[in-house]
């Protein structure tokens, strides 16, 4: 997973594009393991599947992926790899589409 989400934030770092991981490792260990990673993205502690952030968004375990529209609206569930780069891909051009 993480290769694979690196990759994403690279490629589309000039795009109206964000990730943002919500978290479960110990608190005491993140820092490490975004380091080691090269997690530079945006990262919420939630501690487990039961906290407030999970709840509300229905994550049930871990890794969950939703991928949002630019109104905020989920479009795509689960995708991992080149299912979510061409789900975010779909995503931006038709961002392009309308802004023309």
């Amino acid at each position: 997973m993480l290769p694979a989400e690196r990759a994403l934030v690279k490629r589309l770092a000039s795009k109206p594009f964000a990730l943002i991981g919500i978290n479960s490792d110990p608190p005491k260990d993140v820092q490490k393991i975004f380091e080691e990673n090269g997690v530079t993205w945006r990262n919420v502690l939630a501690g487990s599947t039961d906290g407030e952030l999970p709840a509300a968004w229905g994550v049930g375990g871990w890794p969950t992926i939703y991928v949002l529209d630019a109104k905020g609206v989920i479009r795509f569930a689960d995708v991992r790899d080149d299912e979510m780069d061409r789900a975010v891909d779909g995503l931006l051009a038709e961002i392009a589409a309308t802004s023309k």
